[in-house]
């Protein structure tokens, strides 16, 4: 079994909500691997959010020990802080981004996985690369859609 790999995430949303993106780089030993994709309508939280999850289901392995670097204080304090497991024990209510907590929720608990708050455009040489495949890929010519958070913002039109 691997020991270590590093993950760095960032998301971005241009107008929030707007074209967005998220971008991951994976690091252990001499491996190295980056990852992006945009989106056509979304927010800065559910990019942060989508990037870490995206980071862990690109784990090919179980690792012992898995860093996760983000600059998301949304996504950082909600798990290292607690608020993660009073809304699953509230069972989402009035939760934002429910699919993809439900989402980070099935596929953490086959890691051992610690969170690291970092500052944000602060010179850290991953997490500015992870800025900028998150920004790049909002630009991308053929944005996906963010299904469930369209259909959020539909239901929330028509009431």
């Amino acid at each position: 079994m691997p020991h270590k790999i590093t993950i760095y995430t960032d998301g971005s949303a241009r107008g929030n909500p707007g074209p967005g993106g998220y971008g991951v780089v994976l690091l252990s030993g001499n491996y190295r691997k980056e990852l992006s994709q945009g989106f056509r309508h979304t927010t800065n939280n559910r990019m942060e959010l989508l990037a870490v999850i995206v980071g862990l289901e690109a784990l090919k392995y179980d690792f012992s020990d898995v860093t996760i670097y983000s600059d998301s204080k949304y996504v950082v304090e909600a798990i290292e802080k607690g608020w993660l497991n009073q809304w699953v024990q509230k069972r989402f209510n009035k939760t934002k981004n429910k699919d993809l907590w439900l989402r980070y929720l099935e596929i953490s608990q086959k890691q051992n996985v610690r969170f690291i708050w970092i500052k944000g455009h602060a010179a850290n040489v991953e997490n500015e690369c992870c800025d900028k495949l998150a920004v790049a890929a909002s630009h991308f010519p053929d944005l996906l859609i963010d299904e469930w958070y369209e259909s959020q913002v539909t239901i929330l039109k028509t009431e």
